[in-house]
């Protein structure tokens, strides 16, 4: 049973009927182990979270009402929907997936209800089935392995290196010009498979790899996000910025001290305080109180290191803001646009010479009470059967070095690339 809608028109589902029941946890095993072939979606991290499967029901939206439209379909939706919940968690219920361009300019962003969800937080877990009627209870188990991709190649994709440091060096120019204060430029890589590539291998992989991230798949649109734009969770509302990288060496006194260098470059300092500045400001309108901690800490990956804050409120308009509309509210932050925000991206459609898509766009999920997370589409690739278009983004400010971001963007395509490896 799918329905879909543009942002043109809005498609009637009917009413879909939804029932959640407890699971034990031992059942549901490795979420991502349970993830059948068919529309797969995840949400996952440190083994926590959501996975689902089917699609019950759906709208592809585009343009500057994307999410708008998203909103007031979801609104419509669940207001029809007859839910029984036995567990009454975030994320029980009626739940949506989404994944949502990041420009206002023609592309496919997406909500979607699965047929099947199974969720798991702390020591609960539970299974949603969606449909019309009476429904029964699935069956959970592991589902058969994926196939690994064999042999990939690798070529670059709008721009090769040396063109791209050249973009970078126009916008370093403009930077001191006094256009701008930051800006985020992107480049792509282009996979290639013999055949078809499972989705479910490289989420296999990435989430084993980083369970620290949010590893994410949304109608082709999978990657292990590190920062999360906005989570709304009863009344409280949470941000984790990253602005500020470094590659690491695997030498652990090396590291150490790279990250202490991290922490004491100007550089990287002015680059976080502009995406902290602009996620504090888009989110005061919505909460009665706000944590802004006055320095970044250094968050550990396997392959680089950020500066990051987490920003913390209280939504005063919590009964009428979803998760979603605070996301719109976000998007797109310092940390994928720039500041000022409207300059920084239509430098970024003036010069970065590719089409982003979904890449840095909001991908995440949202419960029928607005409750949710979004995160923001980094660590990312899109797969398209054989294809797979990889992206990184580098935030350029004044003193930025062309050669230095290109080993920025290089690491940044380390996780992805590595998932599609056997």
């Amino acid at each position: 049973m799918t329905t879909s809608a543009t942002s043109q028109g809005h498609a009637s589902t009917g009413t879909l009927v939804a029932r959640t029941v407890p699971l034990d946890p031992d059942l549901a095993g490795s979420l991502v182990g349970l993830l059948p072939a068919e529309s797969p979606v995840t949400w996952l991290r440190r083994d926590e979270g959501l996975v689902g499967w089917g699609v019950a029901a759906e709208i592809r939206t585009s343009g500057p009402t994307r999410f708008s439209d998203a909103t007031k379909w979801w609104a419509e939706t669940t207001a029809r929907a007859v839910v029984r919940d036995e567990v009454q968690e975030p994320g029980s219920g009626l739940v949506s997936f989404g994944s949502f361009a990041f420009a206002d300019e023609p592309g496919g962003s997406v909500l979607v209800v699965p047929e099947i969800l199974v969720g798991r937080r702390g020591d609960r877990a539970w299974v949603t089935t969606v449909g019309r009627g009476a429904i029964a209870t699935p069956s959970v188990g592991r589902a058969d392995d994926p196939t690994p991709p064999g042999q990939v190649s690798f070529a670059d994709g709008a721009l090769d290196s040396e063109r791209w440091m050249s973009v970078v060096a126009d916008a370093v120019a403009r930077i001191n010009a006094g256009d701008l204060e930051k800006v985020v430029l992107a480049r792509d890589l282009i996979a290639t498979a013999a055949a078809p590539i499972d989705v479910r291998w490289p989420l296999r992989r990435l989430a084993e790899t980083y369970p620290m991230c949010w590893t994410f798949h949304v109608d082709g649109l999978f990657g292990a996000t590190p920062e999360m734009l906005v989570r709304r969770e009863r009344g409280l509302v949470t941000s984790r910025v990253l602005a500020g990288t470094i590659r690491r060496t695997g030498d652990d006194d090396r590291d150490l001290a790279l990250a202490a260098t991290l922490a004491r470059s100007s550089k990287d300092l002015e680059e976080h305080e502009y995406a902290v500045r602009s996620v504090a400001d888009a989110l005061e309108p919505h909460c009665s109180s706000m944590n802004v901690p006055e320095a970044p800490f250094v968050l550990h990956l396997p392959n680089v290191m950020h500066l990051a804050t987490d920003v913390a409120g209280v939504v005063h308009d919590a009964a009428t803001v979803s998760s979603l509309e605070l996301a719109e509210a976000l998007h797109p932050s310092a940390a994928v646009g720039g500041t000022p925000t409207a300059i920084a991206t239509e430098l970024i459609h003036e010069i970065e010479g590719m089409e982003r898509g979904r890449y840095a766009g909001p991908v995440g999920w949202m419960d029928a009470a607005g409750d949710g997370e979004w995160g923001i589409a980094l660590r990312s690739a899109e797969i398209r059967g054989a294809t797979v278009r990889l992206f990184a983004g580098c935030g350029i400010v004044a003193d930025s070095d062309p050669e230095a971001e290109l080993a920025e963007a290089q690491a940044k395509f380390v996780p992805v690339r590595d998932a599609l490896s056997e």
